[in-house]
């Protein structure tokens, strides 16, 4: 085997999910893809938290529709990881002499790639979801993980007591050592939520590995097999509390959501803040063009645009354009879309490369519509063009094209 220099700790990052509550936004991308906060990728908060915690070494495992992903990160260089000894490393499903598979699950994931973690020989391995939105120190998780010699540190979140039946559970005594997990409990006993942040003993890891691998029943997935089996194999698994921002943007609300946070001056997710910041692989494009009729207000505005029209309290990606007249409000357009003259964007999401024709209104409600119900942010999918005169209601998925005064509810 390739002899590596060894590292204490190296990081291995799940990036291969669908996302499939995100509909058009991730037919054609993996969740971890999908573009974020003006300038981001949702893969940016875990790449990013790994680099400023000194973790130099991280294998992405990616499955599902991996190409702009893996073309994204490229050999890591905006993260700082196009290293000798380390790095970024893309690991799909592959090929050996006894066959191959599709990753059947996280831990299944894991499992595949021992030979990979194993070069390295770690003392430790830190196992990371590529679809949160979060800044964290994973040093600091590492160090209560060797104070409390631990075999399994689980980072958790405290929740709502109203909202902890929709995570994962730790239960913990008051040396916070676990000894009890539930899995979206109806009636929870603590809300210690899971924010599937894991570090393992290297050594104790494999060999539960290796035993969840033999077990034919087994759905190969550690919140629900080999988080358990340690568990009940009386492994010292302990919870590390953390107290920052954290969003789980699996959903077209909570997506919306997380992105109308970072230009919200009261929550505390600064993505520029210089000793954590978040790094991204940026379009390189001039700067912006703001014309005489634009008024703009509460808004993030990249590289690259070419603004004459109202933007208030939205996200405006790269090379976007918005003509006079028009009028985005409480919306994220994302990289090259165009809005023509006079329409109106409220509430929505308008994906990659799409264009909405003049005189449209997209996002059109109700009176009495309040926000925070479900299905109210209004998406329109990549590479689509609607015409002029649209109408698209409130909450309504666009995934084809739509010709003049068309009307979508």
């Amino acid at each position: 085997m390739f002899n590596q220099k060894k590292k204490e700790i190296i990081a291995m990052l799940l990036a291969g999910g669908q996302g499939s509550r995100l509909g058009v936004l991730t037919e054609r991308i993996a969740k971890p893809a999908v573009p974020f906060g003006g300038k981001y990728r949702i893969i940016d908060f875990p790449l990013s938290n790994c680099v400023n915690s000194n973790i130099d070494t991280i294998g992405v495992l990616t499955q599902y529709q991996p190409l702009e992903l893996n073309a994204y990160i490229g050999s890591g260089q905006p993260w700082d990881l196009d290293r000798i000894y380390g790095g970024a490393f893309i690991l799909p499903p592959y090929m050996d002499s006894e066959g191959g598979q599709w990753y059947k699950g996280t831990a299944n994931a894991i499992y595949q790639n021992m030979n990979f973690i194993d070069q390295y020989d770690p003392d430790y391995v830190l196992i990371l979801s590529g679809d949160h939105v979060y800044k964290m120190n994973y040093a600091d998780m590492l160090e209560y993980h060797k104070e409390k010699q631990a075999d399994c540190t689980i980072s958790v979140l405290q929740v709502p007591w109203e909202e902890a039946s929709r995570f994962g559970v730790m239960n913990a005594d008051q040396e916070m050592r676990i000894y009890e997990f539930e899995e979206k409990p109806a009636d929870p006993k603590s809300n210690l939520a899971s924010m599937g942040v894991y570090i393992f003993n290297w050594k104790k890891l494999k060999e539960y590995l290796i035993k969840d691998e033999a077990d034919k029943k087994s759905d190969n997935d550690f919140g629900k097999n080999l988080i358990p089996a340690m568990l009940q194999a009386g492994e010292r698994m302990y919870a590390y509390v953390y107290g920052g921002y954290w969003k789980d943007v699996g959903t077209i609300e909570s997506l919306w959501q997380s992105n109308m946070d970072t230009i919200d001056p009261t929550v505390p997710l600064e993505l520029d803040d210089p000793p954590w910041r978040i790094y991204s692989r940026s379009a390189n494009k001039p700067p912006q063009y703001i014309g005489e009729h634009a008024e703009l207000s509460d808004s993030g505005i990249a590289d690259g645009c070419w603004i004459d029209g109202k933007i208030e309290n939205s996200i405006i990606f790269s090379g976007v354009t918005v003509e006079e007249g028009a009028t985005v409000s409480n919306s994220i357009l994302m990289p090259r879309v165009t809005i023509r003259a006079n329409s109106r964007i409220d509430y929505a999401i308008v994906a990659e490369n799409s264009e909405i024709g003049e005189d449209s209104c997209i996002g059109w409600a109700d009176e009495g519509l309040i926000m925070g119900q479900d299905g109210q942010i209004t998406v329109v999918g990549p590479d689509l063009t609607l015409g002029n005169r649209v109408k698209v209601a409130r909450g309504a998925i666009v995934s084809t094209e739509l010709k003049d005064e068309e009307v979508v509810k």
